[in-house]
């Protein structure tokens, strides 16, 4: 990442265009009519709902793929445009996760470096909704540290020869591919040379994948276990060595969106309705904290789409406004216990209106809001490191 100073650290202020005013009030009467047919319920956390019928609904309006040319099956629309069916998926606690990944990063990646075969096959099947992805980042004992990758594609006559293990792999066990990190040569001096990315096919190229049941009793996480994994010449994404690179700009997309600071804005909404009109002098002061912090980083968030929209790079802007959100995100959980006087307990068929559940299911999902898409400590060793101060 080429440095910066704090003086070339900006938000320009965005403006979203006209047309998207229109586009609001289609995917909100979308969703009220969604959500009144009890086609699902509201959740907190945007990695919480896995529901394919409905990314093939939503697929239909057109609203995957949004950005990706007509030619791979998307539909030429704006980053803003795109932003603007995010935020509104997200406020309303709609279940999304069955495409998110593939939507929001798998397929940019693959439209950018991948093959014209790769672009054909996959895209046009993403847009539908009918194709989804997991990510093969993150490994055992290794923490943020991608550079430690372990799992090692050795060239065969017929391909390449995967062994290793990925985990925190979300939904591999549901999805159709990962794309995967790995060691293919020497790392080199800066540590980041000698990695490739591959399109691994989870249901059929005979990967092992083991679940990790979390702190809810769910199963979302996954090891993904690579013995002696052949895969044909045609899965390396991009040119061999190139795979630092492909991560970096992978991880752009996932860090600045409207995801980074609305996945408890349901707890924000139910706790505002739970006080009522007349709050007290202390909970109006924390309504009014966390809605002054909940708008700035909507408007900072929007103005890193722009900047997308213009072809910049805004690493250091999209890092920081991953910190700021998930530190709001924590916020909003540690404030409202603070100010309302709710005992959070799980129920069985929680709703929308269930506060103590919607705040149990919160308090053991918030520790992940931290590590997913990196730590804090590495968000900021990037900002600092963007900004010429490391």
């Amino acid at each position: 990442m080429p440095q910066a100073s704090a003086n070339d650290l900006h938000f320009p202020p965005p403006r979203l265009p006209d047309e998207v005013t229109a586009l609001r009030a289609e995917v909100r009467a979308f969703l009220a009519n969604s959500l009144a047919a009890d086609a699902w319920q509201p959740n907190s956390d945007f990695g919480a709902g896995f529901a394919p019928e409905f990314s093939r609904q939503i697929a239909a309006k057109g609203w995957i793929g949004m950005t990706w040319p007509k030619d791979y099956g998307g539909h030429g629309r704006s980053n803003l445009e795109r932003y603007v069916v995010t935020e509104e998926l997200l406020a309303a606690g709609a279940p999304v996760f069955a495409h998110w990944i593939a939507d929001r990063q798998s397929g940019p990646l693959l439209l950018r470096f991948g093959s014209e075969a790769q672009r054909q096959t996959l895209l046009p099947r993403i847009a539908a909704g009918e194709c989804f992805f997991s990510i093969g980042m993150s490994e055992p004992d290794s923490g943020s540290d991608l550079a430690s990758v372990r799992t090692l594609a050795e060239r065969t006559p017929a391909g390449w020869r995967l062994n290793g293990a990925k985990v925190w792999t979300s939904n591999a066990h549901l999805n159709h591919f990962m794309i995967t990190l790995c060691r293919t040569g020497e790392a080199g001096e800066d540590r980041h040379g000698g990695l490739s990315q591959f399109l691994i096919d989870l249901q059929q190229d005979g990967v092992t994948i083991n679940p990790i049941v979390n702190m809810l009793g769910t199963h979302e996480f996954n090891e993904v276990v690579f013995d002696d994994v052949e895969i044909p010449e045609d899965r390396l994404i991009g040119q061999e060595g190139d795979g630092w690179r492909q991560v970096t700009s992978e991880l752009a997309y996932e860090r600045s969106g409207p995801e980074r600071f609305l996945s408890n804005f349901h707890i924000f909404r139910t706790l505002i309705d739970a006080i009522g009109p007349e709050p007290d002098a202390r909970q109006a002061e924390a309504i009014g904290r966390l809605t002054g912090r909940l708008w700035t980083l909507r408007r900072m968030s929007l103005s890193v789409a722009a900047m997308l929209e213009a072809g910049e790079s805004p690493d250091v802007e999209a890092a920081i406004v991953k910190e700021l959100g998930n530190r709001f995100e924590r916020e909003v959980v540690e404030t409202s216990r603070a100010v309302y006087a709710v005992q959070p307990a799980t129920s069985p068929g929680g709703n929308a209106a269930d506060f103590p559940a919607l705040m149990a299911e919160a308090i053991l999902r918030q520790p992940s809001f931290t590590l997913r898409g990196g730590t804090t400590e590495i968000m900021r060793s990037i900002i600092a490191r963007g900004l010429g101060l490391r």
